[in-house]
C-alpha cells in the first residue's frame, strides 16, 4: 500500500510507515500446516456423548466437520453397536428399527462399511452384532479391516477373518470361504443366511438349500437349485454354494442328508468383539498418522472415520463434508492427520463420498437428526453403520430445550419470534411437559411461546414447569432458557432467493426472509409478520413451519411475482417465480473447429445441417476431450444440461464439464452410449451445484478401452422461466457525507489510484495494497490484505486470515487504537464468498468484543459503494477520481465521513 504524505514529525512519520505486523504467535505457528478453525458449536447428545461441529480454512480448501466425542468407560453407559443388516436404507431408517435392547435408545449414528454399490448392495467388510457373525469380508482392499467393541465397551481397530465348519455327509469337514459375503469366493464353499445384509443376492450359480441341518431340496443329479437373485433366505434356511473343486461335493448332496454349518469371526489377535463393522484404510496406527499418498482412494472427498484412544475408551466418530463450496473434503492422508490431531491413537477410514452421514439426537428428541450435509444432496441408502446407544432416562421432566424458529437468536422491535420448549429428563431423553413462559429484557412473550420485541437490547426467555410431588432431589422446577437480542428497527428486507424456478407441480422450493436494521445487522422475519401478494390461481405459498416459506405451482407452466410486505415497518421485497422448463440454447457447436483436445474433431452434424464434435477413443487413448474456446455461462436457474449424442453402440460414456462460481470443477457423466444413431440425453445438475456455472468442455470415455466414436451436438440448458431477478436499491449509508462533514473530522486521508500527492488538510493518500505492511495512524490500525493469491491457492486465504487475526489481537490490547481499517484491492475471483463472509464476521466479532470500530475498504473498484454488515462499514472505492475520508476513531457516533470523488460518486 503506497502512502504519499507531506512532511511530518519523525514520530508521526514512523507511525505512518508502520512496522510490519508482529510475527506469528506460537499458536498460529503451530497451526500453520493445519489451517485455522473459523466457527464451532458444541452440544450434549446424551450422558457421555457430545457433538462438536466446526468449520476450518485450510491452505487449499474449506472444511466442515462434525465429530461425536464418546466416553465408553462408564459401565452400562454408551455402547457402540452394529447398525443395519436389512439391505440398503438411509441411516435414519436403520435407526428406527435398530434393536437397542430393553431400557436403551439410539442417540447417534454414522454410516459404516464400503459396499458393493453397483451390485448386491452388501457390505464388503465383516460385521458382528451381539457377538454373532453377520457377514464376513469379501476379497479386496479392505482385507477384513474393522473397528470392534468388547463386552466392556472398549474399542479397537483390528482385522477380522472367518472361522467355522461345514460338515458334510460322512463326516468330511470343510472351512467356509465366505459367510454372507458380498462377493462369492473363487474357490470353496460360501454360505448365505437370513442375516444377508445386501439388497440382492449375488449371482452365485448352483445352490443347495439347507433346513434344520439337512438338505431340503432333492432332484436328479446334480441336486442343485438356483435361487432367484432377489430371494433372501428365510429364517432357518441356509443356502450353500461352491466354486472350484468344492462344486463336485456340493453336487453330490442328496435330499435329507445331514449338513451342518457354523461360522464365527476370527480376529488376528485377542478375543472376538461383541460388535464390529468393517472399514478399509488404516488412518492412525499406534499413534502414527499413515501416509496414503498416491493410493487410488487418496483423493479429496467426503469422509467418515472412527478413532479411538490408546485405551480404547474414548471414541470419535467423524464426518467431513466434501464436493461442495463450503467443504472440499479430505484425502486419506489428510484425514489421518486430522484424526491424529483430534487425539486418536488408532483410526480407520469408513465409507465416504455420498455415503458419509452423521446423525445425533437433540435433548428431548425421540430420534437423532441429520447433522452433516451429504454430498448427494440427501442421505444415501447404505447397508450398515455404527449406532451409539445409551440408557433411557426416567422419562420424568427435568428441563427444557428452548429453541427459536429457524435457529434465529435475533428479532426486530414490533416483530415476533416463535419459540418451542422440548422437555427432557436427566438423561436428555424425551419427557412430556407444558411450560409457562416468561421474558426479561427487551421483549414480552405470550402463553403460546411467541416473543415480540419491544425495544433494542437483550432479552432472556424462560420456559418453566413446577414439579409438585417430586422427590426432594428433584423438587427444583424444570426449566430452560434462551438468550436473544432485539436489534434496531427494521429498515429493509431481502429474501434468501431472488428467483424460484420449479420444474413442475410436483416440486416445491423454499426461501427465508432476512431483515436488516440500519447497522446491517440481520435476523429472519417470520411469516406471521408478513403479508404476501401473488396470483393465488397459479401459486401456493405457505409457512414451512421452520420460520420460512414454501412455494408450489398450481399449474404446469407459469411466471409471476411474489411481493412480501412487513406491515409493521412498511418494508417490502419481491421474488420472481417460474414453473415449467424451457430448453435454452447453450452451444450449437457450429464453431466445433475451435473446440480443441485429444481425439476431438469437427464433423458434420447428424439429422441437421452444420457441424458437431466427434470424440474418438481407442485402447491406447481411452479418453477424448474437447475444451470450449471460452467458458459458456449457464442460466442461474438451470436444472439440467442436454445434448444430442450420435453413438456407434460401443458403450463410450459422454460427459459435460463445468466450473462453479469459485472455479471448482464439476463433471456431469452421461450413460454408456450402447445405442446406434442419434439420441438426446439429459444430465441433471446436482443439488449441491452452486451457480454461477460455466460449461468448459466435453469428453468421452470408454472404460473397456475399445475403439469408439461419439458425435456430440446442440447443447441446451433446461431452465424454469423466472425472468430477470427483481432489482434492489439500497438507501445511502450514513458514512456517505458532504465536504463539510469530512472537514469536521479530526483528520483525513484520501484514496487515489494515481497516487497524487495529498492536498491541504489530508494526512496521506492510499494507493496500492498488495505486499504492503500495516501501520497505525491517529488511533486507526490499517491492515492491508495481500490479494495476489486466490483463497485456496497455496494458502492465500489462510495467510490473509492470519494477518487479520494478528492485527485484531494487537488492536484489541492497544489503548491508543480505537478502530481497525482493513484494506484490500478489488480483485474479482481472488477472494471467494466464504472468505469474504469470514472477513466481515471477524470484524463484527472484534467490534462486539472490544467496543472498538472496524471498517473494510476495497480499492480500485469499478464504482463507489457504501453499505454495512453487522455494524461494519464496507466501502468500495472507485478506480477513477479521488475519495476523501474523514476519521475520528473515538467518535461517539459514526467514526467515518466519506466524500466520493465526482467520477466515483454513486
Amino acid at each position: 500500500m503506497s502512502i504519499l504524505r507531506p512532511p511530518l514529525p519523525a514520530l508521526l512519520a514512523s507511525l505512518l510507515c508502520g512496522a510490519l505486523l508482529a510475527g506469528p504467535s506460537t499458536a498460529f505457528a503451530a497451526e500453520a500446516d493445519e489451517g485455522v478453525e473459523t466457527a464451532r458449536t458444541s452440544r450434549p447428545v446424551a450422558p457421555g456423548v457430545r457433538l462438536e461441529s466446526y468449520d476450518r480454512l485450510e491452505s487449499d480448501r474449506w472444511l466442515r466437520v462434525d465429530e461425536l466425542v464418546v466416553d465408553l468407560a462408564a459401565p452400562g453407559g454408551v455402547r457402540a453397536e452394529y447398525l443395519g443388516g436389512r439391505g440398503a436404507e438411509t441411516l435414519a431408517q436403520a435407526v428406527a428399527h435398530h434393536p437397542a435392547g430393553p431400557g436403551r435408545r439410539v442417540v447417534a449414528a454414522v454410516n459404516g462399511d464400503f459396499f458393493d454399490i453397483r451390485g448386491t448392495g452388501a457390505p464388503l467388510g465383516p460385521g458382528v452384532r451381539g457377538g454373532r457373525l453377520l457377514h464376513s469380508a469379501s476379497p479386496g482392499p479392505g482385507g477384513g479391516a474393522a473397528v470392534g467393541f468388547a463386552p466392556d465397551g472398549s474399542g479397537r481397530v483390528l482385522r477380522l477373518g472367518l472361522t467355522g465348519s461345514i460338515t458334510l455327509p460322512g463326516g468330511a469337514v470343510r472351512v467356509p470361504a465366505g459367510y454372507n459375503a458380498a462377493l462369492p469366493p473363487a474357490e470353496g464353499f460360501a454360505v448365505y443366511t437370513a442375516d444377508w445384509p445386501g439388497s440382492v443376492l449375488p449371482d452365485t450359480g448352483p445352490a443347495v438349500e439347507l433346513r434344520d441341518d439337512r438338505v431340503a431340496v432333492a432332484a436328479p443329479v446334480p441336486v442343485l437349485r438356483r435361487p432367484a437373485r432377489r430371494d433372501r433366505p428365510a429364517p432357518g434356511t441356509t443356502l450353500l454354494v461352491a466354486a472350484g473343486a468344492a462344486a463336485a461335493e456340493l453336487a453330490a448332496l442328496r435330499f435329507g442328508e445331514p449338513v451342518t454349518v457354523t461360522a464365527a469371526p476370527m480376529p488376528e489377535s485377542g478375543p472376538a468383539p461383541l460388535a464390529a463393522v468393517g472399514g478399509r484404510e488404516a488412518l492412525v496406527v499406534a499413534g502414527v498418522p499413515q501416509n496414503h499418498d498416491g493410493e487410488p482412494n487418496d483423493t479429496a472427498a467426503p469422509r467418515t472415520a472412527v478413532g479411538l484412544s490408546r485405551d480404547g475408551l474414548s471414541l470419535r466418530l467423524v464426518t467431513v463434508d466434501g464436493r461442495m463450496r463450503a467443504s472440499g473434503g479430505l484425502t486419506l492422508t489428510g484425514l489421518g492427520r486430522m484424526m491424529h490431531r483430534l487425539g486418536s491413537h488408532q483410526a480407520l477410514n469408513l465409507d465416504g463420498g455420498g455415503s458419509s452421514t452423521l446423525l445425533a439426537a437433540l435433548s428431548g428428541a425421540t430420534a437423532p437428526i441429520l447433522e452433516n450435509t451429504p454430498s448427494d444432496g440427501r442421505p444415501r441408502p447404505v447397508p450398515n453403520g455404527l449406532a451409539l446407544t445409551a440408557p433411557m432416562g426416567s422419562g420424568r421432566l427435568t428441563g427444557y430445550r428452548v429453541e427459536a424458529a429457524a435457529g434465529a437468536g435475533r428479532l426486530f422491535p414490533g416483530l415476533t419470534r416463535t419459540l418451542t420448549a422440548t422437555g427432557h429428563d436427566s438423561a436428555l431423553g424425551p419427557a412430556p411437559g407444558t411450560p409457562s413462559w416468561s421474558a426479561e429484557g427487551a421483549g414480552r412473550i405470550g402463553p403460546d411461546g411467541v416473543l415480540r420485541g419491544s425495544r433494542p437490547g437483550p432479552v432472556t426467555v424462560r420456559a418453566r414447569t413446577e414439579r409438585p410431588g417430586a422427590r426432594p432431589a428433584e423438587s427444583r422446577p424444570a426449566e430452560g432458557s434462551l438468550a436473544l437480542e432485539v436489534l434496531g428497527p427494521l429498515t429493509r428486507i431481502r429474501p434468501t432467493r431472488d428467483r424460484i424456478g420449479l420444474a413442475d407441480r410436483t416440486e416445491s422450493a423454499g426461501f427465508d426472509l432476512t431483515g436488516y436494521d440500519a447497522q446491517g445487522r440481520a435476523a429472519t422475519v417470520e411469516p406471521g409478520d408478513t403479508v404476501l401478494r401473488y396470483d393465488r390461481s397459479r401459486w401456493r405459498v405457505a409457512p414451512d413451519g421452520r420460520g420460512g416459506f414454501t412455494v408450489r405451482a398450481l399449474v404446469a407452466r407459469a411466471t409471476g411475482r411474489l411481493r412480501v410486505n412487513v406491515p409493521a415497518t412498511g418494508a417490502t421485497a419481491e421474488l420472481a417465480l417460474g414453473a415449467g422448463l424451457d430448453a435454452l440454447p447453450l452451444a450449437d457447436l457450429e464453431d466445433a473447429a475451435r473446440w480443441k483436445g485429444a481425439g476431438a474433431t469437427a464433423a458434420p452434424g447428424e439429422g441437421r445441417p452444420g457441424t458437431g464434435i466427434a470424440l474418438t477413443v481407442s485402447a491406447g487413448a481411452p479418453t477424448a476431450t474437447a475444451a470450449a474456446p471460452r467458458p459458456i455461462p449457464l442460466p442461474d436457474q438451470a436444472r439440467s444440461v442436454s445434448l444430442r449424442v450420435g453413438a456407434d453402440g460401443s458403450g463410450a460414456r459422454p460427459a459435460v464439464h463445468l466450473t462453479d462460481g469459485d472455479g471448482a470443477g464439476l463433471t456431469l457423466r452421461g450413460p454408456a452410449a450402447d445405442w446406434s444413431g442419434l439420441r438426446r440425453i439429459t444430465l441433471p445438475l446436482p443439488a449441491t451445484a452452486e451457480p454461477p456455472l460455466r460449461l468448459t468442455g466435453l469428453s468421452a470415455t470408454h472404460e473397456g478401452g475399445g475403439p469408439s466414436r461419439l458425435l456430440l451436438d446442440t447443447l441446451t440448458a433446461e431452465t424454469p422461466p423466472t425472468g430477470a431477478a427483481p432489482t434492489v436499491t439500497l438507501p445511502p449509508d450514513p458514512v456517505v457525507s458532504t465536504p463539510a462533514g469530512v472537514r469536521a473530522r479530526p483528520w483525513r486521508f484520501a484514496v487515489s489510484p494515481d497516487g497524487r500527492a495529498p492536498g491541504a488538510g489530508v494526512d496521506f493518500v492510499l494507493a496500492g495494497v498488495d505486499g504492503r505492511p500495516g501501520f497505525s495512524h491517529r488511533g486507526v490500525r490499517f491492515v492491508p490484505l495481500d490479494g495476489r493469491r486466490r483463497t485456496l491457492d497455496a494458502g492465500g486465504g489462510l495467510d490473509r486470515m492470519r494477518v487479520l487475526a494478528e492485527a485484531l489481537t494487537a488492536a484489541a490490547r492497544e489503548p491508543g487504537t480505537g478502530a481497525v481499517a482493513v484494506v484490500q484491492r478489488y480483485a474479482p475471483g481472488v477472494v471467494d464468498r466464504n472468505e469474504a463472509a469470514l472477513l466481515t464476521r471477524r470484524l463484527a466479532e472484534f467490534r462486539r468484543a472490544t467496543g472498538k470500530r472496524a471498517a473494510l475498504f476495497t480499492l480500485d473498484a469499478p464504482r463507489f459503494t457504501a453499505a454495512r454488515t453487522e455494524g461494519v462499514p464496507t466501502v468500495t472505492v472507485g478506480r477513477a477520481g479521488r475519495t476523501l475520508i474523514g476519521v475520528d476513531a473515538f467518535a461517539a457516533g459514526e467514526w467515518l465521513a466519506i466524500l466520493p470523488g465526482p467520477a466515483t460518486a454513486r
